[in-house]
């Protein structure tokens, strides 16, 4: 009798088959398992493959728990918020009094503040990868895999801090409007040994 996962199971890699036998091996089902044994049989694959593919699973779970210990509260990302208001407040009225001489309708101090807003956040945190406040809190933004954000990462970022709220969204979710849809964070700065 054929096992329905046999053909799952032999387009698998080795490094599938060997993380769904040791890391995985709970979420499938018996059926899934056997097939699983039973391709790795037939490929003949070392003992060494297998401790390889461990050792690999290993190392990232303890980036990502190392991750996860360096993910700053809200506390810190309000104190990063009330720095970063005052920089942008002094840059915008420097920037008010160079260019409003120019322009006389109402509406343009409006669309002042949201270049400088947004201008501020993209250009500290694509460069930086921190603002004002971040680099007194001693906190940067990654990605959600502990990298350094693209700068379409950072323009989407930037812009979604415009949507109603987003400043407190993130006093009730673990990531704020502007983190969550940009798939970006705040952590520290320092590395955890384990």
């Amino acid at each position: 009798m054929t096992n329905e996962f046999s053909d799952v199971m032999s387009k698998r890699s080795d490094s599938e088959l060997i993380t769904i036998l040791t890391v995985d091996r709970r979420k499938y089902q018996q059926l899934a398992i056997e097939a699983a044994e039973s391709e790795v049989a037939k490929r003949e694959i070392s003992p060494e493959a297998f401790e390889k593919v461990q050792t690999q699973r290993a190392a990232e779970a303890d980036r990502m728990f190392d991750f996860e210990l360096r993910h700053v509260g809200p506390s810190i990302r309000f104190v990063n918020f009330l720095l970063d208001v005052i920089a942008i407040f002094i840059v915008y009225v420097i920037a008010s009094l160079i260019v409003m001489p120019f322009f006389i309708l109402w509406i343009f101090p409006f669309l002042v503040f949201v270049g400088v807003f947004v201008g501020y956040y993209i250009v500290m945190e694509s460069q930086f990868q921190k603002t004002l406040g971040k680099m007194v809190t001693k906190t940067k933004v990654v990605t959600l895999n502990d990298e350094k954000p693209t700068l379409g990462d950072i323009v989407v970022r930037s812009f979604c801090r415009l949507i109603p709220f987003d400043r407190f969204s993130y006093l009730f979710v673990r990531n704020g409007f502007h983190d969550s849809i940009s798939s970006t964070t705040v952590v520290s700065d320092n590395k955890f040994k384990l």
